[in-house]
């Protein structure tokens, strides 16, 4: 029986090994997340996140990001996560139901020079998919960050950022990272200061 050390030593491997595995074509798609991303904030645009439990507390962690910072002081940078709001989130539950909360808001704080981002260890979650479509309706630019299928949500985005892997936890950790890499390299390009 492996020791506790060694378990974590294992996690520790398995986690970087995801990591390493990104293809050259997901590592230019990352690329292309930051360089869409700031050309939106530079044309008076935001950055929208939601996602559903660990992805919901990325949604919220990545937009902390840009509107505090990250690497340098510069200005707050226009981000926010649809997780926030307890009373619009149980009102578009109760009145729309639950597959609605995100689609609701995205009707009403969206527009065609807003990046979406839709973060789901599946692509399958009927609130995310509807948040994508509401989305593609207001003309933003949506991205998926996901894992290795992309499910239902890849034919909705613009950009799929797929993690090559099926774990959840390895999946939601790669989400982290890929979302520290790109708020790093859009605060770079939008502020100039690196």
């Amino acid at each position: 029986m492996p020791s506790i050390t060694d378990e974590i030593r294992r996690h520790l491997q398995e986690s970087a090994q995801v990591k390493q595995s990104f293809s050259p074509e997901l590592i230019q798609r990352i690329a292309t997340f930051a360089e869409k991303s700031a050309a939106a904030l530079l044309a008076g645009g935001k950055i929208v996140f939601f996602g559903n439990g660990g992805s919901a507390a990325d949604a919220l962690h990545l937009s902390a990001e840009l509107v505090v910072r990250l690497c340098a002081e510069r200005a707050g940078l226009p981000a926010l996560a649809l997780t926030t709001n307890p009373s619009v989130l149980t009102a578009a539950g109760n009145d729309y139901g639950f597959e609605r909360i995100f689609s609701r808001q995205i009707e009403s704080l969206v527009d065609a020079k807003d990046v979406v981002v839709a973060l789901s260890t599946s692509g399958t979650s009927p609130n995310i998919l509807r948040g994508a479509e509401a989305a593609r309706a207001r003309g933003a630019f949506v991205v998926a960050v996901t894992g290795a299928t992309g499910g239902k949500l890849a034919p909705l985005a613009d950009l799929l950022l797929n993690v090559p892997s099926t774990d959840p936890q390895r999946i939601q950790e790669s989400h982290i990272t890929i979302g520290h890499i790109a708020c790093a390299l859009i605060e770079k390009q939008v502020s100039g200061v690196s």
